[in-house]
Order: C-alpha cells, then structure tokens, then sequence
C-alpha cells in the first residue's frame, strides 16, 4: 500500500510536492506579511496610471502612454545619476563621476532604442486619439527640461512662456537654473588640476594639455570624454526623435498647437560641450 505522500504509480502527489520545484524546498517571502513585490513596487497605482482619454478606446492608446511613462521614469533616474555626477566632481571624487555618467549613457541609449517601440505605431494609428491629446505636448516635459538644464544648456525663457507650469515644477526649473551644470563641475576639475578657465585661451589650453599627457590627467581625460558622449547621445536622441515625428505626423503641427518637427530640427545642431567638441579640430 503506497503511502500519503504517493500516487498509486510511486509518483509523489500533488500534495507533497507543493512548495518545491526540481526538489527544492520554495518560498516566496510572504512571512510577516509586511511587504511583497507589489506593495514595495506600488504596482496597484503604479499600473493604474495608464488612463485613456479615448472613447471608444484607441488600441494604441495605451502603448503612447506607457512608452511616455516610461521615458519619465528614465528621466527621473538621469536626473539622479547626473546630479550625484556633478556633486562627486565637486568633491573630487572624478572616479565616481565616471562611473555614473556611464550609468547615464546606458540609459540614453536605451532612450533612444525605445523610439523603435513607437514607431511600430502607424501615423492612422496615432490619428485615432491624437486630437485627444491637446493642449498636452512632449514639449512640457519639465524632467527634460531639468537635464538640459543641469547639462549646461539653460534657457530661462522656457520657465518664462510655458503658462502650465506647476508652482513645484517651477521652483524645480528655477532651482536647476541657479545650480552649477556638469560643465561648471568640470571647470572645477581642471582647476583643481592646475589649469586656467577664465577666458577662452586658457579653457583651450587646459583641454589640449589634458588631451595631449594622458598618463598625467587620464581621470581628468576620462571625464571629459563622458560627457561629450553624454552630448553625442543627446544629440542622436534629438535627431533619432525628429525622425520619427516627421515620420508620424509630417510637417503638421505638434500637440499643444507646438510647432513639431520645426522646432525640433531647429534644436539638432545643440550641444551641451562646444569647447571638447572644438578640442578634436586640434589634436
């Protein structure tokens, strides 16, 4: 006679193998109670951001809204990682700097791929819930802002047009224009190796001094060559988006009446480092 623990066939039974998978004892983390995947997470609200204004309901609809929700969510860490980059370099800690710029990169080339994600909306798609979005546009994206901003390229005047603005979003903006860029970090780090920054020729030759001695400055070198990839994946980020809003909506005008692939074409030739980019001319 088979025990509890058998089938009639010598398997062991449903019972005796819950909680165990290949013979290993599992448990998912639930003793106590007090926190699981979902409550740290905060999936609940988390997954009930994702709300449609179409009606009936537009099926891509939801992909728009993650993918934009999800670009935020990256923003929010960019912002993170660079803010702590600029304040290593400020302390002197340029290992670090490095190391969290790269964090940076990583990320905006993911940016970048998920454009791939979007296109596979068709422009018909995009049509049947695009008049739903006014007078929101991507062009009221603050986080955006934020890392231009802390990039170097400050531009009060945006804090000034844009009606919208929250009193936080403002006084984020507003506290982002007041604060050092990484360029100014930067500019720290070279003088802390010995070099001029107050007018263009001493910049030059610091930069070139670095360039050219390696052995001697390589952590200086090292960052400095972060942050122009950091401005290189910007500038494909800019380019690679103009691409696909030519592709979806043409030359009409952007949501929230903006002026759509114009304006940001005009924004393509930007970049956050002119001074390295001006370096390779002389090495």
């Amino acid at each position: 006679m088979s025990s509890h623990s058998e089938n009639d066939q010598g398997r062991p039974s449903a019972e005796a193998v819950t909680g165990r998978w290949d013979g290993v004892d599992v448990n998912f983390g639930e003793e106590g109670g007090r926190l699981t995947y979902g409550s740290y997470l905060r999936l609940p609200q988390l997954l009930d951001q994702q709300r449609l204004e179409s009606d009936p309901p537009a099926h891509d609809e939801l992909l728009f809204i993650t993918i934009h929700q999800v670009y935020e969510l990256w923003f929010k860490q960019v912002l993170h990682e660079m803010t702590a980059s600029r304040d290593a370099m400020l302390s002197g800690e340029l290992w670090l700097a490095q190391h969290l710029l790269r964090r940076v990169h990583t990320i905006e080339r993911t940016l970048t791929q998920q454009v791939d994600i979007l296109e596979t909306m068709t422009p018909q798609d995009f049509g049947q819930f695009r008049h739903r979005l006014s007078p929101a546009s991507g062009f009221q994206s603050v986080q955006f802002r934020e890392i231009e901003f802390l990039s170097g390229a400050k531009d009060p005047s945006f804090v000034k047009r844009f009606k919208g603005l929250s009193d936080e979003e403002r006084a984020r903006l507003e506290r982002r224009l007041e604060e050092p860029t990484l360029w100014d970090a930067f500019l720290v780090v070279l003088r802390e190796a010995g070099f001029g920054t107050e007018t263009e020729e001493e910049l030059r030759v610091g930069l070139s001094t670095v360039a050219q001695d390696r052995g001697k400055y390589d952590a200086v070198w090292e960052l400095a060559e972060a942050l122009l990839y950091h401005d290189e994946l910007a500038a494909s980020w800019r380019a690679r988006h103009v691409v696909m809003v030519e592709r979806m909506i043409g030359t009409k005008p952007g949501t929230g009446g903006s002026s759509g692939a114009g304006y940001l074409r005009s924004r393509l030739d930007l970049r956050y480092y002119p001074h390295l980019w001006h370096l390779r001319t002389s090495l």
